[in-house]
Parts: structure tokens; sequence; C-alpha cells
């Protein structure tokens, strides 16, 4: 894949109709503090494309960047962000919960956990509801540069049943700094668009 050009196309916040896009939409979820900001600029190949910050919980809302005028690149809240009130929480889940229920568009989502620690309750939780909403989750494993080579196997396998994820589920390490995992990244989002145009009932990598 070629990323040509990316624009933020629409916004959303908890009270907004999601846009009748028309395009094929690949979402990407994640706790406030796990590095999607950095990936999501990495794998778009743009410096400051999402906004990073020292402070968690900067994605309020649900960005649509258009890319390659092909498809959309969904940014979802950040979820499990321990400085925002309980009523906040409930808000960017429900908005959360809203787009996988009503998204036509939705492929494949991407749930991002930190490779260096056992995934919490709420990366639990969104694995759950991605599920629950008919789609296999594809979970990027991030920081990868945190931790040592030799680590990497164990952690992954940490990772995959701390989601209770089955065996055949696609986890892919990567590093915002190296860029490590890119290129899989690049190759699974290339076979989910390719299969867009495929005959009705033919099962993409993102649905159950």
């Amino acid at each position: 894949m070629v990323i040509k050009s990316v624009n933020l196309e629409t916004v959303c916040g908890v009270s907004s109709v999601f846009p009748d896009n028309t395009l094929p939409e690949i979402a990407f979820a994640g706790k406030s503090n796990v590095g999607k900001s950095s990936l999501i600029n990495a794998v778009m190949n743009r410096k400051s494309l999402a906004r990073i910050s020292a402070q968690p919980g900067k994605t309020q809302t649900v960005n649509f960047y258009n890319v390659n005028a092909s498809f959309y690149l969904v940014d979802l809240p950040g979820y499990g962000y321990a400085k925002v009130n309980e009523k906040v929480k409930a808000q960017w889940g429900k908005m959360i919960e809203r787009y996988l229920h009503q998204s036509k568009q939705l492929r494949v989502v991407f749930l991002l956990v930190d490779i260096r620690h056992a995934p919490s309750a709420n990366d639990r939780e969104m694995y759950q509801w991605i599920l629950h909403y008919g789609f296999r989750p594809v979970i990027i494993a991030t920081k990868l540069d945190k931790i040592n080579r030799s680590q990497v196997a164990k952690q992954v396998k940490a990772v995959r049943e701390g989601l209770g994820a089955e065996k055949e589920t696609t986890v892919i390490p990567f590093s915002a700094v190296s860029k490590q995992g890119r290129e899989e990244i690049y190759a699974l989002l290339d076979s989910v668009l390719s299969q867009d145009a495929a005959p009705a009932g033919t099962e993409t990598v993102g649905e159950a």
C-alpha cells in the first residue's frame, strides 16, 4: 500500500450523526495511552496527522480520515482514561458502541494493546464488543521498542491469552519508532480492501 493522500474529512462527537459513507471503513481502537495516534501517523506516513499529546485521552471524537480517496481510516476515542469522570467515560463508550453497531461500511477493527502489559479489563471489554458486533479484531501489540526481542513471543502470547483470543487471531507487534509491523498492517489492509468488491457471501478478514 502506498499512501498518496490523507484528509481529515469528518469529526463526530457524542451527539453527532455518523456520515453515511460509501467507501470501506477501517477502524482503530485502543485505550488512551496505548500509542494510537503514533501508530496512525506511522501507518499513514505523516508526522502529525493524528495529534500526539503527553496527556492521554485527547481523542474524544470519532475521526474519519479519507485515505487515497479509496477508504476511511476511523480513529475511535481512547477508552479507559482514569482522569475522565464516569459520565464522560460512559458517553465515549456509547459512542464507540454506536459506531460499531451503525456503520454499514466497517470492514475490520484493529484493537491496540500495549505489548508490555497484560490486557486490561477495558481491553477485554472492547475485544468482546468488537466480537459482539460481528467482527474478528486484528490485535496490534504496540510499543514493541520498549521490550527486548527475546520477550516478544512471550508477551504476544500474554496479550492473546489475556484477551481470550483464539489461536488464529492475528497479533501484529508494532513499533512507532522503528516502524516494525507497518508492512504487515499494509498487507492486511490491502487484503481487506481487495476483498471489498468480492461477490456477496465472500468473507473478509475482519468479519466473524
